[in-house]
């Protein structure tokens, strides 16, 4: 979604755009302190920050019948074992509070530390977010949830995972801002090739075939706009979430 901004393929209109990269966890915490003018975040941690960002309408991650899946290396009751999750401000421990209850025993780790903490049976289980989601069978585990498919089958609808937010104080630039990285997304999906290659500098080593399929699972259609359905989508989950939140779009 970046890559157009970083090649000059979109016309930026004047604004200056750095990329930081860094774990959505990470991303969480800092939109809590109001850190970047325009961040991702977890759907689950915009209700703690909606006074100060407001969700743009374009550059969210959806899962269609799939999403965070829960792994171990035995067939288990996930509701019996601890879990380690990639957080707790993150969605997905957000919708598997939904599906398994408040009282889940979980730990946190880094999200690219929980396969390789499963692997080695230091975790029982572990909820992945990441390519794990592709390659957790070549790893010997077995899944035990798809956290995407029991919301669509809870709801009907896709699970919105990651949105992109900008900070309320950008005022009357907001829209024009928004514009541009409307824009760089439509850019990278019309020249996919170009952005998967830049893309995979900041991966963790996988092959492109793997590359490219996780790709097309989260950015899509719903990434360019959420349309009627994704917005069904963030108000069913902000209700379930029962913290009285108001999606809000620039």
């Amino acid at each position: 979604m970046f890559w157009a901004l970083d090649a000059g393929v979109v016309d930026s209109r004047g604004f200056e755009f750095e990329q930081v990269v860094s774990d959505i966890e990470t991303l969480n915490g800092w939109a809590v302190e109001g850190r970047l003018e325009v961040t991702a975040l977890s759907m689950a941690a915009y209700a703690e920050v909606a006074g100060t960002y407001v969700l743009l309408p374009h550059g969210a991650s959806f899962g269609i019948g799939y999403g965070p899946i829960v792994v171990a290396r035995d067939e288990l009751d996930p509701r019996a074992a601890e879990i380690v999750i990639p957080g707790r401000r993150t969605t997905a421990y957000q919708v598997l509070r939904f599906a398994l209850g408040d009282d889940v025993r979980v730990r946190e780790l880094p999200f690219d530390e929980i396969l390789d903490e499963v692997v080695s049976g230091r975790a029982e289980a572990g909820l992945l977010i990441h390519e794990g989601q592709l390659t957790y069978a070549d790893a010997g585990l077995h899944k035990l949830l798809d956290l995407g498919l029991w919301w669509q089958e809870e709801t009907g609808l896709p699970l919105p995972l990651g949105v992109n937010t900008a900070r309320r104080d950008l005022g009357e630039a907001l829209p024009a801002v928004s514009s541009v990285l409307g824009e760089a997304i439509r850019a990278g999906l019309d020249r996919r090739e170009e952005a998967l290659a830049y893309a995979e500098r900041f991966g963790r080593g996988i092959d492109r075939e793997t590359a490219d399929r996780f790709v097309d699972m989260y950015v899509n259609e719903l990434t360019c706009d959420y349309g009627e359905t994704g917005r069904r989508a963030v108000d069913e989950f902000l209700r379930r979430a029962g913290n009285g939140t108001h999606a809000e779009y620039a």
